[in-house]
């Protein structure tokens, strides 16, 4: 396939403006280095992996792949300290921050030539990443899965809206998961497009099969924000969702909340396959995803679409559910 070129291909060293997000229990180095082989931009999701962990698959992402790879780093993780300095060390290229304040750690890591990149959810967060000195910024919708920011903000109107207050570029996030929608985000004003929930629905993600299978079901109305009185989340409904969409509706303090999460719900969930009492994140877009492919055949079929579209911008769009 032809490559694109634009501030983010350029940026990155990528044929095309897709980015695989870097999530918990799905992005590990298998997934990532064959993303990157593919031609986009694959990412180790490291808030689900200790330190050494992160080292291994970093490592095992560079034999695997020559070209450009990341990793995200969720700032309020325990660990981001050490998480900071393996990829200083390991000379990871690009990083992507979430979940925290950008200033914090932006100026060490492009000091040592790394390439930041940081997910916002609203203009206001978008100017202090800019700000910060980021390289360009995620603005992620709430249609997308795992973690939201608070303002419920939708994709369509925060895309514009990002990339109307600042000058660094913008990739699209929250929702997108089609060639279609990658063009419609791009004529909001992005100039690439992250996409999470796609990609767990890929043979090379490290999430179990059960929950693979669950997205490929999935329709409208499967996925709700839920925990508020935490950190917003969207997940697909399940016992444990029932259990805390009954404790929010009555009214539950957030230690009540805290205590009926626990721990390593969402590692029962996505990675060991618990459909019923794991949590599990996704996004609204599931409702599209009807297969499990090879991550390169993800990144063909997107880009293809993409190309579809730029061609005949009021076709039909086919969704094989």
């Amino acid at each position: 396939m032809p490559s694109f070129s634009n501030r983010i291909t350029r940026l990155f060293k990528i044929d095309y403006p897709i980015i695989q997000a870097g999530m918990v229990w799905a992005s590990g180095w298998r997934l990532a280095s064959a993303v990157s082989n593919a031609g986009a931009l694959g990412l180790i999701g490291s808030g689900s992996m200790y330190p050494d962990v992160l080292r291994e698959h970093i490592q095992k992402c560079k034999a695997a792949t020559a070209h450009t790879f990341g990793v995200n780093i969720p700032l309020l993780y325990p660990d981001i300290e050490k998480h900071i300095q393996i990829v200083i060390e390991e000379k990871v290229p690009v990083v992507f921050t979430s979940a925290g304040n950008p200033a914090a750690w932006t100026g060490i890591l492009k000091s040592k030539g790394i390439i930041v990149v940081h997910v916002v959810s609203s203009s206001k967060f978008a100017q202090k990443a800019e700000a910060a000195g980021c390289d360009a910024v995620v603005a992620e919708g709430f249609e997308a899965g795992g973690h939201n920011g608070r303002e419920e903000t939708t994709s369509m109107v925060l895309i514009p809206a990002v990339c109307n207050a600042i000058t660094i570029p913008v990739i699209a996030a929250g929702g997108i998961a089609t060639g279609r929608q990658m063009m419609a985000a791009m004529v909001l004003g992005a100039e690439g497009v992250q996409m999470g929930s796609r990609f767990v629905a890929s043979e090379e993600a490290s999430s179990h099969i059960n929950f693979k299978n669950a997205i490929v079901h999935a329709t409208e109305g499967d996925t709700m924000l839920l925990m508020k009185k935490l950190v917003p989340v969207r997940l697909l409904k399940n016992n444990f969702f029932e259990q805390v969409q009954e404790a929010e509706n009555g009214g539950a303090a957030r230690e009540t909340l805290e205590e009926l999460l626990g721990r390593g719900r969402a590692k029962r969930g996505m990675f060991e396959g618990s459909l019923e009492e794991g949590e599990l994140e996704i996004g609204q877009v599931s409702a599209l995803i009807g297969d499990i492919l090879p991550a390169a055949g993800i990144v063909k079929n997107i880009y293809r679409e993409f190309e579809q579209a730029i061609a005949n911008p009021l076709k039909k769009m086919d969704i094989k559910k």
